[in-house]
């Protein structure tokens, strides 16, 4: 069997579409986790600033 250029050819373009689709999968899922990363933070700090307005510390002094 021998191997000419169109055969070449067509199993670079094959790689290449591969490659490009796995490329463009790895972006929308790394785009996705990190909206979800900041939507996480902002929810904690959010959440962090409510609780510290409703229970203020207090602090005592007492001299002996």
């Amino acid at each position: 069997m021998t191997v000419t250029r169109s055969d070449l050819e067509s199993k670079a373009r094959q790689i290449s579409q591969v490659v490009a689709e796995t490329k463009e999968s790895a972006q929308n899922t790394a785009v996705a986790a990190g909206i979800g990363v900041v939507l996480l933070v902002g929810l904690a700090y959010f959440m962090g600033r409510r609780k510290g307005r409703n229970g203020r510390a207090v602090v005592e002094v007492y001299k002996v």
